[in-house]
């Protein structure tokens, strides 16, 4: 989550703190009561590149994957959340089409957590890409997001195809 706020600024490791920190007249508070300032609507459409980073038997012995994307917003305890799509069995080129709605309070603070799972029936998910982007930096539009691997290296073929839009 780290290497996502520092994403911001264009990765230099140094990112400006909100004007919502900068009040010298007010101290923050992250529990006090705040409206919805905006609402984040993401769509995932589908994801691909795993067939030309892992092996045929990577994820499973005998079937393609079955993957399924987790969206978690990291900020202020009443903006976190977590929501998930469908598991698309044997495909290693998902499609979801899947849209979700995230109200945001403080959306200066807030960090869009994005990880993909190989889902297995006996319980096990095997890891299949993460990323972590600062919401005040997404642009609207449909956007093709690298994923990286547990080290935080981008992988160079596995993406998601993402529409993001503020309302």
């Amino acid at each position: 989550m780290m290497e996502g706020m520092f994403r911001a600024n264009g990765g230099c490791g140094y990112v400006k703190k909100p004007d919502i920190l900068l009040d010298e007249n007010e101290v923050f508070d992250p529990r006090a009561f705040r409206t919805v300032q905006k609402t984040l609507q993401v769509t995932v459409y589908m994801g691909e590149g795993w067939h030309s980073e892992f092996s045929a038997t990577h994820f499973d012995l005998y079937s393609p994957p079955d993957f399924s994307v987790q969206l978690h917003i990291h900020g202020v305890p009443a903006d976190s959340c977590t929501k998930s799509t469908e598991t698309m069995e044997d495909e290693w080129v998902p499609v979801w089409n899947q849209g979700f709605s995230f109200p945001l309070r403080v959306p200066e603070l807030a960090l869009l957590y994005i990880k993909v799972n190989e889902d297995d029936f006996k319980g096990k998910h095997d890891f299949g890409g993460q990323t972590c982007l600062p919401v005040s930096e997404l642009r609207e539009g449909i956007r093709s997001v690298r994923l990286c691997n547990r080290k935080g290296e981008t992988y160079k073929s596995v993406r998601l195809l993402i529409h993001f839009q503020f309302i």
